[in-house]
């Protein structure tokens, strides 16, 4: 057994090809460095009560957010010093890169650029994402996250926005305690995929100029895509793009 193991879930089997390549990077990138790896299915979600799977059956990524940090913590707990968690879009195209912190646990960096509402400019929202996290065994902030999410789950009534336990709480949390960010674990909104397919953009710009460190990984939102806000072609020519490690 390694002390460090990676872990990812999706439903099988995979839906498009670009996941495939998203979830194939993760597991050569863990492989490279002696990982273990573990790929689960709906099997995730035997780590949550069944009173919470009831109440988040229609938003399912809620159920997730708090599935992960239940595996992970089962992982810690039978022996791994080190948990990685990496969503199943999230693409590692730099994996010398792509290197963990010597920090007792750590998020991913978001820098989400959109259009402003009001005035149509490119705005930058800087926040922390839990597509990547990362705990070591001596960590004490899995187990504050983990508790403050299923309260949070177990307290509300009504529906709930789809990051509410995920990137909103983690940022609300971050805002406060600053936790330890690796700034090479990135996430890309579709104005800058879109703006990556293309080689050229003012998002892609944007994106950079705001950016700590240039990224080595990225999660590619795959809700958003099944949503129609970009196309396969476009997440497809992204991925190449990246992997060319010509733009970032």
């Amino acid at each position: 057994m390694s002390n460090t193991i990676v872990i990812q879930s999706h439903r099988q089997p995979l839906p498009y090809q670009w996941i495939t390549r998203c979830i194939e990077s993760v597991k050569i990138w863990a492989e490279q460095n002696k990982f273990d790896y573990l790929l689960l299915g709906d099997e995730l979600f035997d780590y949550i009560s069944s009173d919470l799977i009831e109440k988040t059956k229609k938003q399912r990524v809620i159920a997730t957010d708090l599935a992960r940090l239940k595996v992970l913590q089962k992982y810690l707990d039978l022996g791994h010093e080190t948990v990685v968690w990496c969503d199943a879009d999230f693409l590692i195209f730099a994996p010398d890169r792509f290197i963990l912190p010597n920090e007792p646990y750590a998020v991913g960096r978001e820098v989400w650029v959109q259009t402003d509402a009001n005035s149509q400019k490119l705005i930058a929202n800087i926040k922390v994402h839990n597509a990547f996290m990362m705990y070591r065994k001596a960590n004490v902030f899995l187990d504050f996250y983990t508790d403050t999410a299923e309260r949070l789950l177990t307290s509300i009534d009504g529906s709930m926005p789809p990051q509410f336990i995920g990137p909103k709480l983690l940022t609300a949390i971050h805002n406060v305690a600053q936790c330890p960010v690796l700034e090479t674990a990135g996430m890309l909104s579709p104005m800058v995929i879109e703006d990556i397919a293309n080689q050229r953009g003012s998002a892609l710009e944007l994106f950079l100029r705001k950016s700590q460190l240039s990224i080595a990984a990225a999660n590619l939102c795959n809700s958003l895509f099944e949503s129609g806000e970009y196309s396969t072609k476009v997440v497809e020519n992204c991925i190449d793009v990246l992997f060319s490690q010509e733009l970032i």
